[in-house]
C-alpha cells in the first residue's frame, strides 16, 4: 500500500514583509519545501492552495501554478478557515494514496499585515464567518465570537482569566527560541491581564497577531519523512449562535476518526500541534480532544504536562506568538511538527525526538475541525 509522507517542508519568517505580496511569499515557502525534499518543480503533479484575504481570487491554485511555473495534473484551492491547512494535508494524503498524484505541493501565505488596508481589512473579512442576518449586522468580530465562547466555557468549567494567560506566556516562551517568530519579547501573566481589552474576557495578548508569511510542505508517495497515519474531520456548525453544545464542538469527533485510522490513541502521542488563535481556543481544544480533563488544561500546563520534557506543545510559539497569516498559520503547526519528528528543531528540539504527533486545526468559531496523526515507521 502506498503511504503518504511529508517529504519536504518550508516556510518564511512570520511578521512584517514590506513590499511582498501573497504570491511572492507563497513562492518562497514552496521553493524551500521543494529544496528540502530534493525535488524539482517538474516533479510536482498535484497542487493545493488555500485562500488569501490580501489577494482574493476565485482560482488561487491556478493563479499560483502560473506564477510559480507549475503544470500540475491536479490543482485545487480549499477554504475552510483555519482548518484549511489540515484539510489540504488530508486531501493530499488521499491523492497520493489513491495513486492520483505522486507529489503534491501544499502551500499558503499572504501579506495579511502589510497589504493595503492591513490589519483592519483582515479583521473585517474574517468577521464574515458570522451569520449574515443575526450576527454580522451587529458588529460582531472574530475576537467577539470567541469571547462569547470563553465566557460560557469559563463559567461552566471554573476557568479564570489567569488560566487563559498561562497559554499566552507559554507560547511566547516557545517563540523566543524560534528565529522566524513574529513575537518574541518575554511576557508574564500580569502582562497579559494588563494588556488592552479586546472583547471581554479576552485581552490583546490573549489574541494571535496578524502577520505576513507563508508555509508549505510536499506530500509524496516515496522518499523519507513522517507518514500521515490518520486523519479525520468534523463540521457540526458554522455560526456561534448555532453551536448546541460547547463540550462537543466537533474536535473530539475529528480526533476519534484520525486515531481510529492510525490505530493509536491520545496516550500514544509524543508531540502536539494544537490550533491556538486565542488562548481560549487552545484550552478548549486540549480539553475536548482528551489531553486534559475539563477545566484542567491550564493546571496541566503549569504542572509541566506540555513542557519540552513531556508532551511538547507548539514549540514554535503557535499562532499566539509565532504568528498568524491565514492558512499558513495553521500549516506552520505541521512544519514545526515535522521538524520535531526529524530532530532538526534546533534550540526548540525536544530531548526525546517524537515518533508520533497529533495536529489539530479549527476554522471559523470552532466550526470546522481537522485532526491529523503523524508517525515515524
Amino acid at each position: 500500500m502506498t503511504r503518504a509522507r511529508i517529504a519536504g517542508i518550508g516556510d518564511t519568517r512570520f511578521g512584517r514583509h514590506e513590499g511582498r505580496d501573497t504570491l511572492d511569499l507563497m513562492a518562497e515557502a514552496a521553493s524551500a519545501a521543494l529544496a528540502d525534499a530534493g525535488r524539482e518543480r517538474g516533479e510536482v503533479d498535484g497542487l493545493l492552495t488555500g485562500y488569501s484575504t490580501a489577494m482574493p481570487h476565485i482560482m488561487m491554485a491556478t493563479l499560483f501554478a502560473e506564477h510559480y511555473g507549475l503544470d500540475p495534473a491536479y490543482a485545487h484551492a480549499l477554504s475552510c478557515g483555519g482548518a484549511t491547512g489540515g484539510a489540504m494535508l488530508m486531501l493530499a494524503k488521499v491523492l497520493v494514496e489513491s495513486g492520483q498524484c505522486r507529489s503534491v505541493l501544499v502551500v499558503a501565505g499572504e501579506n495579511r499585515l502589510t497589504n493595503e488596508g492591513g490589519r483592519d481589512d483582515a479583521i473585517k473579512a474574517l468577521a464574515q464567518v458570522g451569520h449574515a442576518e443575526t450576527e454580522v449586522p451587529y458588529g460582531a468580530t472574530i475576537p467577539g465570537y470567541y469571547a462569547l465562547l470563553a465566557s460560557l466555557y469559563m463559567a461552566a468549567h471554573g476557568v479564570t482569566e489567569p488560566d487563559l494567560a498561562t497559554f499566552a506566556v507559554a507560547m511566547r516562551e516557545n517563540a523566543a527560541r524560534h528565529p522566524g517568530a513574529h513575537l518574541t519579547a518575554p511576557i508574564t501573566i500580569d502582562d497579559v491581564l494588563a494588556s488592552r481589552p479586546i472583547a471581554t474576557p479576552l485581552k490583546l495578548l490573549d489574541c494571535c497577531p496578524i502577520s505576513d508569511g507563508a508555509a508549505a510542505f510536499l506530500v509524496a508517495a516515496d522518499g523519507a519523512g513522517p507518514r500521515l497515519a490518520g486523519a479525520g474531520q468534523a463540521h457540526r456548525h458554522q455560526h456561534v449562535s448555532a453551536l448546541a453544545d460547547l463540550d462537543d464542538t466537533g474536535a473530539a469527533r475529528a480526533a476519534a476518526r484520525a486515531f481510529a485510522e492510525a490505530g493509536l490513541s491520545a496516550g500514544d502521542i509524543d508531540y502536539l500541534g494544537i490550533y491556538d488563535s486565542f488562548t481560549i481556543t487552545a484550552l478548549i481544544l486540549l480539553e475536548e480532544l482528551g489531553f486534559s480533563a475539563r477545566g484542567r488544561a491550564a493546571r496541566d500546563l503549569a504542572a509541566g504536562r506540555y513542557g519540552i520534557d513531556a508532551v511538547p506543545l507548539n514549540t514554535h510559539g503557535g499562532l499566539l506568538s509565532f504568528g498568524h497569516c491565514g492558512v499558513a498559520g495553521g500549516i506552520a503547526h505541521v512544519v514545526e511538527t515535522v521538524r520535531q519528528m526529524r530532530g532538526t528543531a534546533g534550540a526548540r528540539q525536544a530531548p526525546r525526538r517524537p515518533r508520533t504527533a497529533f495536529v489539530h486545526a479549527d476554522g471559523g468559531v470552532l466550526s470546522a475541525h481537522v485532526s491529523l496523526v503523524l508517525a515515524e515507521d
